[in-house]
């Protein structure tokens, strides 16, 4: 779990689409309009979170409207992520 840790908290863009993504699951054009990431940095990063198994397309044969959740995986990721923010302030 930490090398992927370290792996996602090294990209804010990756850390900001893993946020969104522990909310709810969400197209990358609802993460990109929530996170204010442009559409091309959500989709690369979602595309590496799916490789490392962090991320999944719960509907991969839509060509529109793909939906991601996060895995237990980067569930696990996001609850660190939110408790260093904790720390943090």
């Amino acid at each position: 779990m930490w090398a992927d840790y370290g792996y996602a908290v090294s990209s804010k863009y990756r850390v900001a689409v893993i946020l969104s993504l522990s909310k709810h699951p969400r197209t990358p054009k609802q993460v990109s309009d929530e996170t204010r990431l442009g559409l091309t940095h959500v989709s690369r990063a979602l595309k590496e979170l799916r490789e490392r198994s962090i991320a999944v397309c719960i509907n991969p044969n839509n060509v529109k409207g793909r939906v991601y959740l996060l895995t237990d995986k980067g569930r696990e990721i996001a609850l660190t992520l939110k408790e260093d923010r904790e720390k943090a302030v």
